[in-house]
């Protein structure tokens, strides 16, 4: 069972707001001390509400605390400022992040569409001239990154067909010679052998 998405929004009601305040404080802080014990990072919590009196903070150890506070201080403004947002902000960062997601999905959508028209092109269940300027355009940039990849595909294999070629040619040759020279060998010793043949018989 899928849980509802919660609106990010001001709840209205106080009793359900009071409750999803104390659900979400001791969420934030027990996070807090996984986040500390597994990683060995100090942590400072501090939560003011209407609902306590007392401010709750982690870790509970004043000194702790105070040590981190201490390093606070010290340090300038831009870097105290410097990964720091409001909730306007905050929302906005979310805004634009969905929006280059969805930009994103929208192009890879838009070219799986034209890859199919190209496909039911290619079968004959459709033909360009039943797309419109826009469509043509898009169909014509899909065929172009397919003759690209396939341009290069062709001078890999080239290059290594060339590569494959040159070290068989030498191998080829120095085989032939080989065997070419125990023939003309053979040859030289026969003809010796018949010229002594030929000589004794006269004699």
């Amino acid at each position: 069972m899928t849980r509802n998405r919660v609106k990010m929004a001001y709840i209205e009601n106080e009793t359900s707001r009071k409750t999803t305040f104390r659900k979400r404080k001791g969420g934030i802080m027990k996070k807090a001390l996984e986040l500390s014990t597994l990683c060995d990072v100090p942590i400072a919590v501090f939560v003011q509400s209407e609902y306590n009196s007392v401010p709750e903070v982690f870790p509970p150890s004043r000194q702790a605390m105070g040590n981190m506070l201490v390093k606070w201080e010290k340090l300038s403004l831009v870097e105290k400022t410097k990964k720091m947002m409001n909730q306007e902000q905050f929302i906005q960062q979310r805004i634009t992040k969905a929006t280059e997601s969805c930009k994103k999905v929208a192009k890879e959508n838009k070219e799986l569409a034209m890859k199919e028209v190209m496909y039911d092109c290619l079968r004959g269940d459709n033909a360009p001239c039943n797309l419109d300027e826009d469509e043509l355009r898009d169909l014509g940039g899909v065929i172009d990154q397919y003759i690209k990849g396939l341009n290069r595909r062709i001078q890999v294999l080239m290059k290594d067909h060339a590569s494959s070629s040159t070290s068989v040619v030498p191998d080829a040759a120095a085989a032939a010679a080989a065997v070419a020279m125990p023939t003309a060998e053979m040859g030289s010793s026969s003809n010796v052998k018949d010229f002594d043949l030929n000589q004794t018989q006269s004699e």
